[in-house]
């Protein structure tokens, strides 16, 4: 499995946790249950993961500058 393969993965992982949480139920995977009161942690590891994919792809979302460097 690629890292980016991995990195979606664990999107998947958090947008299931995410529709779980807010219909009321918990979630549970891995020995690891979660609830409403896990969502701000839940959507913060989702966004994490959403970078990472990005980044993984070559399309981190950084601001780059331009600089001209001229001989006078």
């Amino acid at each position: 499995m690629t890292p980016v393969q991995q990195a979606q993965d664990m999107v998947g992982f958090y947008i299931e946790a995410e529709m779980a949480v807010l219909q009321g139920q918990s979630f549970s995977k891995n020995g690891r249950t979660l609830t409403m009161a896990n969502l701000a942690e839940i959507r913060k590891g989702r966004e994490y993961w959403e970078r990472r994919v990005q980044q993984l792809r070559g399309r981190g979302g950084g601001v780059f500058s331009f600089a001209r460097f001229v001989d006078e």
